[in-house]
């Protein structure tokens, strides 16, 4: 498998906390949402196939066992909305909301440090 994220893929990812995973998941939904607004769906979807990339990194990673129920589901959530019927009835404001908490935790976080 090729990955865009080369030297995350190759274990730098697991050196990040969960918070900086998350949050830089958040990153690419929220330029995959960008992009949708502007109509380019050829930069959404590798901006979406960037963040499930990094996702599932997430996902892999052992340190983040506890919440593997919710990245899942997160996962499934995402796909719903950017690619098949939006059964979730999920919206942009939605991904806002989830991830800005990760992003201000992470941001504070290194702030503190």
């Amino acid at each position: 498998m090729t990955h865009q994220h080369q030297q995350l893929a190759a274990g730098r990812w697991e050196e990040l906390s969960f918070l900086e995973q998350m949050a830089n998941v958040g990153s690419e939904v929220e330029r995959t949402i960008r992009w949708k607004s502007k109509n380019n769906s050829d930069y959404s979807r590798m901006a979406f196939e960037r963040g499930l990339e990094l996702l599932d990194l997430t996902i892999a990673d052992a340190k983040n066992k506890r919440h593997l129920k919710e990245l899942v589901r997160l996962r499934e959530i995402l796909a719903d909305y950017f690619v098949f019927g939006n059964e979730y009835h999920s919206a942009d404001e939605n991904w806002h909301n989830y991830f800005y908490g990760f992003n201000f935790a992470a941001r504070n976080k290194v702030a503190a440090n």
